[in-house]
């Protein structure tokens, strides 16, 4: 046997052994149920990936909502797109809280933001439903958690949701089934790059 038939059959080995792990983790996995997803930290990306989540559930033929915190005064690329394919949707409005600089407006659109992602979040008919930036609204005390939790744990077994935002309050990450945080490495915007349309909204 040649010296590249070996690295060939070793390659083929340890192949076949990374295989067989995965296919014994696959098999293990036999529940089925509404997944909690939460995507926190400070980097670039997370609403990013809470619509790519319902783009690809769309996709499926399942069907999605969002609520949008925080951000809302100028338009949004995705809401764009999924909202021509049935997205029930839902956008707070207001902007960011530096913008608005009310905290009374800025309650008062949050509770009727967090109404609405109530519906959202009891309607069996949505298959997912996505409370984009809704970490901020704990943080700054305008929704309360326990009845973000509530509402939760309360929702339909098979519906997903996906929460997007810095900071997330450690009892949703205990709460939550898969965590991701979004770590900053570099980003344009440090270096004098204008936020730009299609890219970063």
């Amino acid at each position: 046997m040649s010296n590249e038939e070996i690295k060939a059959q070793r390659h083929r080995e340890r192949q076949q052994k990374i295989k067989a792990e995965v296919d014994k983790r696959i098999a293990k996995a036999t529940i089925k149920k509404g997944v909690l997803t939460v995507i926190t930290g400070n980097g670039k990306g997370k609403s990013t990936s809470g619509f790519g989540t319902l783009t690809r559930a769309m996709g499926h033929g399942l069907s999605a909502g969002v609520v949008q915190f925080i951000k809302g005064t100028r338009e949004c690329g995705e809401l764009n797109l999924l909202k021509q394919h049935g997205l029930e949707y839902h956008v707070m409005g207001t902007g960011f809280t530096w913008e608005t600089q009310n905290k009374q407006t800025d309650m008062l659109a949050a509770s009727a933001a967090w109404q609405q992602a109530r519906l959202q979040l009891a309607n069996p008919k949505l298959d997912i439903v996505l409370l984009d930036e809704l970490t901020y609204m704990v943080k700054y005390g305008y929704v309360e958690l326990d009845d973000i939790i509530g509402a939760i744990n309360d929702r339909p077994p098979m519906q997903h949701v996906i929460i997007t935002g810095r900071g997330c309050h450690r009892r949703l990450i205990e709460l939550a089934d898969t965590v991701s945080e979004v770590q900053p490495t570099k980003h344009a915007f440090k270096a004098g790059v204008q936020a730009q349309k299609g890219l970063d909204w």
